[in-house]
């Protein structure tokens, strides 16, 4: 059977090149929203972080109605870190378009998720977005998109996938480069007639694979994904299987079907070959698990997902502050929410710790796991997190770690200072290419390297430099890199900052902290940049005597503290130290507070070496 009148497809980018945005003009000109119905920019970016910071994180299904035709569209993330969202849901479609910015071209996140699509055969159609932009350049573009796909090795079928022209903020689009067109028809018609309908045999026994989860207060657990084989009904009874285990399968029954329409989910009697469908009732399933006739359990191999490759540990906050300000401060709490999100994150594992409170957590990179950071702060969790690490590997004998493709788009005055930066963190040089009055320059560089060289990146390039990085392989250990050239200024007692003392205390470095926050003995309060800690007093007061009144001085002037970010904080720390998350605070502390023991510490190991 094949049902003609579906279309299941992925929009597949790198990050920013206007995947949800387009998504926003095929739901408008889709009839998803009422003429007069006031609707947010990035209206599937419904999460406030992803509100905030303009990335999407997680993969959203929507569907719109074409002539007749029901199109369900997959908006996927950009990022790399979350390429996992990307890996998990090409199963559930049928075919992608691939958004590539008429100016920036081919980058390391567009070779990733194409090289995903067409290792599994699936039809592209290829769309040029933002034509609006004044150095737009279309026909190069076109030229970098099909050399890619021959450097991936596409089928002569691949090879000829259709290029649409668009503008996604105009919600235009046209079958050539000169034209503007007048609304998204020519990348729909496209969609449907160059991405086929699903098929499958209606009456067979049922298979349907779960690509995405989601959780209900009302129905519980809801396993989302395409019905391969056969038909679901309410009601009906299935057994979950997995193709990557040999338990035995375990019966549910269906007590809920829910399908797409636009932004919301309608409920509906039954669902046949082809439907992307939301199913309740079917408590404990997981990602990668199939749903089957019980009398016919047949799994449905699950893509491998790409191993994550760096790792933080998730421990219980131990710090004199502990407990203050969040609602869920146990292991116990810590524990389940980790497993949780590692049963909706396919690119999470969890592991534990080397004690009963602490957790290992590995991840695709330090984006990945400052949003889960950033998002159980919000729920009230409150933890500490060490330093970030590589997931080193023995292949053949030899220890490997992951290496990063990067590109960066850059002034042509800042090119030297990125690649000396990139020398000493074991970067190379792959390629140098002219852009207009800009420089891609692309690398080859350790992940590790890549640690806190964000926000250096864009001082180096006066905050007009670009780049992104994806994993690109497991290559040797490239040696020692100096990640932090600056030291830590640790709080030398417990109490509350004084503006006496920090104004003492700021002639040996930038501060983090201004006056009246409470601190605690080994907080770290600032950056030394000598290279080495230095204990400061923050909270010492003047001594007043007869002679001498606070008012007898000028009054003291602290420059202003330099405020860290979540992702500013991790980059910062170092293998001493921990970053104290909280609902509403964040702190970096050493991991042994007493500044004697810590001392002692310091000269053992000092020792050693």
């Amino acid at each position: 059977m094949i049902n003609e009148k579906i279309r299941n497809v992925a929009i597949i980018a790198h990050v920013d090149h206007g995947k949800t945005t387009l998504v926003d003009q095929m739901l408008k000109q889709g009839g998803a929203f009422r003429t007069n119905q006031s609707v947010a920019e990035r209206v599937m970016d419904s999460g406030d972080l992803e509100r905030e910071r303009g990335i999407t994180i997680l993969a959203k299904n929507t569907s719109i109605h074409y002539k007749g035709y029901k199109i369900n569209v997959v908006d996927t993330p950009g990022h790399a870190d979350f390429g996992g969202e990307v890996e998990r849901i090409l199963k559930m479609v049928n075919g992608v378009v691939l958004l590539v910015d008429s100016f920036e071209g081919t980058m390391p996140q567009t070779r990733f998720v194409l090289e995903h699509a067409l290792a599994l055969g699936l039809p592209v159609v290829v769309v040029i977005n933002k034509m609006d932009r004044p150095d737009a350049r279309p026909k190069e573009v076109a030229d970098e998109v099909l050399e890619l796909f021959m450097d991936l090795n596409a089928t002569d079928d691949q090879l000829d996938s259709p290029i649409v022209y668009c503008s996604a903020r105009t919600g235009t689009a046209s079958l050539t480069a000169d034209e503007t067109g007048e609304d998204l028809t020519p990348l729909l018609d496209k969609i449907i007639s160059h991405i086929p309908p699903p098929e499958g045999d209606e009456n067979a026994p049922l298979q349907m694979l779960v690509s995405a989860l989601d959780y209900s207060d009302y129905v519980g657990s809801i396993g989302i994904g395409r019905v391969e084989r056969g038909s679901l009904k309410q009601g009906q009874p299935v057994a979950i299987v997995n193709y990557h285990s040999d338990s035995e399968p375990v019966r549910a029954k269906v007590s809920n079907i829910y399908q797409f329409e636009g932004l919301t989910r309608t409920a509906v009697e039954s669902a046949t070959v082809g439907d992307i469908v939301c199913v309740a009732g079917v408590e404990g399933v997981t990602i990668g698990d199939t749903l089957c006739d019980p009398e016919a359990p047949e799994p449905i191999e699950f893509p491998k997902i790409s191993e994550p490759s760096v790792e933080m540990t998730f421990m219980v906050n131990n710090s004199p502050f502990a407990g203050k300000e969040g609602k869920f401060v146990t292991s116990r709490h810590l524990r389940a929410r980790l497993y949780k999100e590692a049963v909706k994150d396919v690119s999470l594992r969890v592991s534990d710790g080397e004690t009963a409170e602490s957790f290992v957590v590995c991840g695709r990179g330090e984006m990945h796991l400052s949003i889960l950071i950033e998002s159980m702060r919000r729920e009230g969790y409150e933890f500490q997190v060490s330093m970030p690490k590589v997931l080193l590997k023995n292949v053949d004998g030899v220890l490997c770690e992951p290496i990063d493709r990067l590109i960066a788009d850059v002034p042509e005055d800042s090119v030297g200072i990125v690649m000396e930066k990139m020398g000493l963190r074991k970067g190379e040089l792959v390629s140098m290419t002219p852009k207009g009055t800009r420089m891609r320059l692309e690398f080859s560089v350790p992940s590790r390297g890549l640690f806190g060289y964000k926000s250096e990146f864009l001082t180096d390039t006066k905050g007009e430099g670009i780049m992104n990085a994806v994993f690109d392989k497991y290559d040797a250990y490239r040696g020692e890199i100096n990640r932090r050239s600056v030291g830590s200024l640790i709080a030398h007692e417990t109490g509350e900052s004084i503006t006496y003392g920090l104004f003492n205390a700021q002639e040996r470095g930038p501060l983090f902290i201004g006056a009246g926050v409470p601190v605690y003995q080994g907080m770290v309060v600032g950056e030394s940049p000598r290279g080495d800690d230095i204990v400061v007093n923050v909270c010492k007061r003047k001594q007043l005597t007869n002679t001498r009144s606070s008012a007898s001085d000028d009054a003291l002037r602290l420059v202003p503290c330099k405020k860290l970010s979540l992702e500013q904080a991790i980059e910062f720390l170092a293998d001493d130290e921990l970053l104290e998350v909280t609902p509403h605070s964040y702190r970096i502390r050493k991991r042994i507070l007493d500044t004697e023991l810590r001392m002692k510490e310091w000269a053992k190991n000092r020792k050693k070496v």
